[in-house]
């Protein structure tokens, strides 16, 4: 296999509830603001979790005409959003049709969540006439997509490299960042699209996840809600948004003297497959992704600078996590910073580590590490160096992200500053 070296990220395109752009979410991140609130966007009396940091409103590119931008569905509009700036603030948006630029895209519910619209705007018609409007949607707009987005966005765009979705969970942004980066090493092509999208605040994703009681119930508290590694924690609660990167071959990107945001350092992922939903109490699978990791980016845990742990705020997920962070980094695992933007953001579901990645970089920029909020009784048995309540400034060089996702998928990306 052909290693064209090291892989730079030269772009960002991302939609949150904390900003739209890289620098307003680091600011918003690193002031500790909360995108938690009730769900506006259904019906949501019924459901046991009543709060989300939902995505309301998803800007328009001014490449894409209003009037095709308004037939779009809105997870359709978050991808066109976030491909179109990373192009856009990468500096190849006008050279997008004269090069092979490949897409590795995260979207782990695309076809439930077309489904779930059609059925709410034409099939529970069919049985019932006098419900309430669960989801504001436009009949005329709801169609089943005969193809995957993917394909869709990247035909609109003029995209013709190769192209692909991963659904791995939670850690399917972290997969397509690593996928984008062996794509690039391996010469498939010198520049990438990688990222994650989700928008999963509605009544299907809300009645599954309250169901399981993964979410918290804290209605009456919606900014405490999310509480990782506090010992009131109660669940995750859900969140929205995409972030996609341009990734390309440094010698690629040093040639056309592009800014890098970061450096890929390395990646490592395993799957053990113990349970659909609950977290392997062994910490030995999830502890070998993190050692793949290190190992591809030649590197101890003492060098790690900042970690952004996965932690939604689940009693046993966080708990578990703290055993893998422990078992791989040792001794360091008292010294390295740890913090959870979820406690922020929300959980992004497949878009989640994509996120975590962009406040990563915007950690990178800053030289400052987003706190855990609501961090206010640490849980005895989540025993790490964490950053709670306020922003830390620190010297960084090198940072990682942990991701686990449901059935097994265990991930880390470690992201380094190029000067």
């Amino acid at each position: 296999m052909k290693d064209n070296g090291g892989v730079w990220i030269t772009g960002v395109g991302l939609a949150t509830p904390l900003g739209s752009d890289l620098g307003e979410f680091t600011a918003n991140l690193l002031a500790g603001r909360c995108a938690i609130r009730r769900v506006t966007k259904m019906a949501i009396a019924g459901h046991p979790s009543q709060i989300a940091a939902e995505l309301v409103d998803i800007p328009r590119p001014q490449a894409v005409d209003e009037a095709v931008w308004v037939k779009h569905a809105p997870l359709e509009q978050l991808v066109l959003w976030c491909m179109i700036r990373a192009l856009q603030n990468g500096d190849l948006w006008e050279r997008r049709q004269s090069l092979p630029i490949g897409v590795v895209l995260g979207l782990g519910a695309e076809w439930p969540y077309f489904w779930e619209r059609y059925w709410f705007a034409w099939e529970h018609e069919r049985v019932a006439p006098g419900r309430p409007a669960a989801l504001q949607i436009h009949k005329q707009d709801c169609h089943l997509p005969e193809r995957p987005l993917v394909h869709r966005v990247c035909e609109q765009l003029g995209l013709d490299g190769p192209r692909v979705t991963i659904a791995a969970a939670c850690a399917s942004g972290n997969y397509a960042l690593g996928l984008a980066r062996q794509w690039i090493r391996s010469g498939r092509v010198a520049v990438c699209l990688a990222g994650a999208c989700d928008l999963p605040v509605t009544p299907l994703s809300m009645s599954c996840f309250g169901n399981l009681r993964a979410l918290s119930r804290r209605n009456d508290q919606p900014q405490a809600a999310c509480r990782p590694f506090d010992r009131q924690r109660d669940g995750f609660v859900m969140g929205e948004g995409g972030a996609v990167f341009v990734l390309e071959a440094e010698e690629h990107a040093r040639r056309r003297k592009a800014e890098p945001l970061a450096a890929i350092l390395g990646f490592g992922a395993s799957s053990d497959a113990s349970h659909l939903v609950i977290p392997n109490s062994d910490p030995e699978p999830a502890a070998r992704a993190l050692r793949l990791a290190l190992a591809d980016a030649r590197i101890g845990p003492e060098d790690i600078n900042y970690l952004n742990a996965h932690a939604p705020g689940t009693p046993v997920g966080d708990r578990c996590e703290t055993r893998v962070v422990q078992l791989v980094f040792g001794e360091a695992a008292k010294r390295v910073p740890v913090s959870s933007t979820k406690s922020m953001t929300g959980h992004g579901v497949t878009a989640a580590s994509a996120l975590e990645a962009a406040a990563c970089i915007g950690a990178l920029r800053a030289q400052a590490i987003p706190p855990t909020i609501n961090l206010d009784d640490p849980d005895p048995e989540c025993d790490l160096c964490h950053v709670s309540r306020e922003a830390r400034p620190a010297r960084l060089q090198i940072v990682a992200s942990n991701s686990f996702g449901f059935g097994g998928s265990n991930t880390m990306l470690i992201l380094k500053r190029v000067a």
